[in-house]
């Protein structure tokens, strides 16, 4: 059987379940190792401000390793963040036939990228986008420096046609680029007779004194600035402001911007904010709203699984055109909508337009389109390879 190192920082809950799926399946032999040795227990987030220990198994079903990182200033916020100098001899002594990296920027990663370039396949995954991008000087210089990067790369598997279009302007052929699109663990947020999520969540929902009538917006997610949660927060009052029956805002989550949010919504009763919840809450949580909205700006929104998440959870979507995913996932008026991220007036006559009863037909089409993006893809793109 061909063998598979994989190097990552530390388990995230996107990833795990299909590193679980490709040891189960036994096409292929994999060993995890984790450069983040300090984030074996719990995780420190630098913009939630706060310790995250995930409440899902993300350590079971596959061979994994953290392999000791000595960086003084542990943490993937900085380059030299993920510093272990035995990584390329654990690596190899296990001989895997290809190894796949995540992220290139982090000292060992980008050590073991120009190490093993030559002697075994080098995969990489990652999810950047040229969405970010403006014309100059700085833009030139980095793309300059991005194809000599990838020039240690062999294979790299996108998640979606954002991320490979980037990839093709940084000098890989379509040859060496593989569609490994980015996916949740769709089935954890299905609602069933067991699990019973919806009849959960119009408990909570009554608890948070909403009524079966109330349109819900919710956003869940970091507090910060790129995400804008005060940008929407801002356009909900203002849309407010000529309905009958007002849109009710909920925000989930925390960060840097939540004092600045609860001064916003201090005198405003339709707007709601309530912590970060762990993962296992999440398929409810997700039911709280009639649609979600991601509203960020950027830099750096390569993606945004939530969306998954909330289209998993039969719900439709909001997202603005910075949003890595929206032109993979959102099929506008029928699952969700797209705004320009600094648009107000745009994201206002969203709100305008938008009915329960027709959010309840996209949200089920929103479940039935994300269905496609699923693990099992991501595993046989890996298996094929070899």
């Amino acid at each position: 059987m061909k063998k598979l190192a994989i190097v990552t920082t530390h388990p995230i809950q996107y990833y795990a379940p299909w590193f679980k799926l490709i040891a189960e399946r036994q096409n292929v032999e994999i060993k995890v190792f984790y450069t983040w040795s300090q984030s074996a227990e719990e995780v420190k987030d630098k913009t939630f401000g706060k310790t995250i220990k995930w409440d899902i198994p993300l350590l079971e079903g596959y061979t994994y390793e953290f392999i000791n990182n000595v960086s003084k200033d542990p943490g993937t916020h900085h380059k030299n963040g993920i510093d272990c100098p035995e990584l390329n001899d654990k690596i190899g002594a296990w001989r895997p036939d290809a190894i796949l990296i995540f992220g290139w920027y982090l000292k060992s990663h980008l050590n073991a990228m120009k190490y093993f370039k030559g002697k075994i396949p080098v995969w990489f995954r990652g999810d950047s986008t040229l969405l970010d991008d403006s014309p100059g000087l700085k833009q030139v210089l980095r793309k300059y420096y991005l194809t000599y990067i990838y020039r240690y790369i062999d294979k790299a598997f996108y998640v979606g046609s954002q991320n490979k279009a980037y990839f093709k302007s940084v000098g890989l052929k379509d040859s060496q680029l593989v569609l490994a699109p980015h996916a949740i663990d769709n089935a954890r947020f299905n609602d069933s007779e067991t699990n019973n999520y919806e009849a959960l969540a119009l408990s909570w929902r009554k608890e948070l004194g909403y009524t079966p009538s109330d349109l819900v917006v919710l956003f869940a997610g970091k507090f910060e600035s790129k995400k804008q949660p005060d940008f929407l927060l801002k356009a909900v009052q203002k849309a407010n402001l000529n309905r009958k029956s007002p849109l009710k805002l909920l925000l989930v989550g925390h960060g840097p911007l939540e004092e600045e949010l609860v001064t916003l919504s201090e005198h405003d009763s339709n707007i709601k904010i309530i912590p970060f919840q762990n993962q296992s809450k999440m398929p409810i949580l997700y039911r709280l709203g009639n649609v979600f909205c991601l509203p960020s700006k950027g830099p750096g929104e390569t993606w945004g699984l939530a969306v998954n998440e909330a289209m998993a959870s039969s719900r439709p979507v909001i997202v603005s055109n910075k949003v890595g995913c929206a032109s993979d996932v959102i099929q506008p008026k029928e699952n969700g909508y797209v705004f320009n991220y600094d648009n107000e007036s745009e994201l206002i006559n969203i709100f305008n337009k938008i009915l329960v009863s027709e959010l309840k037909i996209m949200g089920e089409q929103a479940q039935r389109n994300i269905e496609q993006w699923n693990f099992t893809k991501i595993v046989e793109a890996l298996e094929n390879e070899f």
